[in-house]
């Protein structure tokens, strides 16, 4: 028997700490949250992309009463971008969430495991890192790769040949 440690490194700082880039993101995810259709569960969340090519792509969650029909703002956002620029990384997502008055979340949002595996998926197909960065009134956190949010991910190399 064998036993796997890993770890995860995030980075933990508030918004004036961020690099104005950073902030542009963030800005970016936090505007898309106001055209969220969540009226079930009234948590609005944006997403942000920075593409490669320098395009910022922005994308929020769209509910529907048959909740699995739904879609989060992450997967909203990467399938927007790759449907328009297929060619093209992503090097950042940003995501807030607030609830239907417009109040952020006080703590980061982390992304659903979809949403998680998605972005590996991404990561994979580009062959580079995703930066994470994940909002929060108090902190923000800021993760180097999205196989740090599924260390232990499904990937091509886990289906049979």
């Amino acid at each position: 028997m064998e036993s796997l440690n890993l770890t995860t490194k995030i980075l933990v700082y508030n918004y004036e700490e961020s690099t104005e880039a950073i902030k542009k993101l963030i800005n970016e995810a936090k505007s898309a949250t106001k055209r969220a259709y969540a009226p079930y569960s009234n948590f609005h969340v944006g997403a942000a992309i920075l593409l490669s090519n320098g395009e910022i792509i922005s994308g929020n969650n769209q509910e529907n009463a048959a909740y699995p029909s739904g879609l989060c703002a992450e997967r909203v956002t990467v399938f927007h971008a790759n449907a328009q620029y297929p060619d093209v990384a992503v090097e950042t997502i940003a995501v807030a969430a607030c609830n239907s008055e417009g109040e952020f979340t006080a703590n980061p949002c982390s992304p659903c495991g979809g949403c998680r595996q998605v972005l590996l998926e991404v990561e994979n197909r580009y062959n580079r890192p995703i930066k994470v960065i994940l909002y929060g009134e108090n902190k923000i956190y800021e993760l180097e790769s999205a196989k740090a949010l599924l260390p232990v991910g499904f990937g091509a190399d886990s289906l049979f040949d």
